[in-house]
């Protein structure tokens, strides 16, 4: 399955690491119903911006589920390889 790197520019005002971990659960709750694994993320405090690894069947299937699940789609996403 393609796996995808999407990257979130901007932090909502006063949201905290706290937030974006409640937000993926949410993910985590939703996923299932699109084919979708949302693998982890990484955020960065000092630049306001968030990092998600998802297995997906197509890049709109992983929006889909940010959209669903809480609203904060992202700015970019990336199909990538895994490398080692």
């Amino acid at each position: 399955m393609p796996l995808f790197m999407d990257v979130h520019e901007q932090l909502p005002d006063g949201a905290s690491a706290s937030d974006v971990a409640g937000a993926h659960k949410a993910d985590l709750e939703t996923q299932a119903q699109y084919g979708v694994n949302y693998k982890s993320y990484w955020v960065d405090d000092v630049n306001g911006k968030v990092f998600c690894l998802v297995e997906a069947p197509d890049a709109e299937s992983a929006v889909r589920v940010h959209r669903e699940a809480h609203g904060l789609v992202a700015d970019h996403i990336y199909e990538v390889v895994e490398g080692s």
